[in-house]
């Protein structure tokens, strides 16, 4: 049973992407958790004490949460009403990031689904600022869904690697589940420098090679470029169905987060992105 996390400030990309996730993982037996974490913009005294909840006074904030993610629960329910899936909905006076790293070790939580882009929907962002505060301190996966993402089957999955990283079992576990769901082949890609692989990066390269030999897979070396050139080219070749990466230090993943707007970027990422935390050996 997977029990998955989807965060939600009531919008419709944050809807979106829940319904995503619910089609997505529809024969799947899972405990999903609809979770809205807030702040109030005006702290009262009482909240400087702990919520007003723990002191025994009303709290507001959290009733009217409780109410919008009953309704949210029940839209999700009357439009896919699965019998593999049940929902729990959660109201926390907290940050998102921190409320989920609080789930996730309570609850042991699998995996974090959620919108791209929040309620402004901006179209220039590929993600806002909730998904990136989620992302830098996820200790699970994390899969960014933008708003205009249909479910559908996930053929083929992009997964570019400077086979820097010697990856764990543990490190690739979501991104093998998620394509065995949809049967999917498994791009694995690499940008060829001058030099070569080094004899760590062939190291490397050989046991994700293992990891993956079960898994319809397809290695792609590609002409030395930069990453995002590489990315954009290879979805003009390949319909992508969902782009995943590893975060790590200094990795592509931290420019993202430093220049999020696309004009500056120049990633065209239209389908989801997975993002896969690193457990260091």
């Amino acid at each position: 049973m997977m029990r998955i996390v989807l965060p939600t400030d009531f919008s419709e990309n944050a809807f979106n992407a829940i319904a995503y996730a619910v089609k997505l993982l529809e024969d799947t037996t899972c405990v999903f958790y609809l979770l809205h974490a807030y702040t109030p913009p005006m702290y009262r005294v009482d909240y400087t004490l702990g919520s007003p909840g723990e002191l025994g006074l009303p709290d507001d904030y959290k009733y009217n949460t409780e109410a919008e993610l009953e309704k949210t629960r029940k839209r999700i329910k009357a439009k896919f009403d699965f019998p593999k899936h049940e929902y729990v909905v959660h109201a926390a006076f907290n940050t998102l990031e921190d409320e989920i790293n609080t789930m996730v070790n309570n609850e042991n939580m699998d995996l974090v689904i959620m919108g791209t882009q929040g309620a402004t929907g901006a179209k220039e962002i590929l993600f806002g600022s909730h998904t990136v505060h989620v992302i830098n301190k996820a200790i699970v996966p994390v899969l960014a869904v933008p708003s205009s993402t249909k479910s559908i089957p996930l053929r083929n999955i992009l997964f570019p690697t400077d086979y820097e990283i010697d990856f764990s079992k543990k490190d690739l576990e979501c991104l093998l589940e998620l394509s065995k769901l949809g049967k999917s082949t498994v791009h694995i890609m690499h940008v060829s420098t001058p030099e070569g692989l080094t004899a760590q990066q062939k190291r490397n390269k050989s046991n994700l090679e293992k990891f993956m030999q079960d898994q319809p897979c397809q290695f792609h070396d590609l002409p030395d470029q930069e990453l995002v050139e590489a990315i954009n080219a290879f979805q003009q070749e390949v319909p992508v169905d969902l782009l995943a990466m590893v975060k790590n230090k200094h990795s592509f993943l931290e420019r993202l987060f430093v220049e999020p707007v696309i004009r500056n970027i120049g990633l065209h990422c239209k389908v989801p992105f997975l993002v896969l935390p690193h457990t260091a050996n």
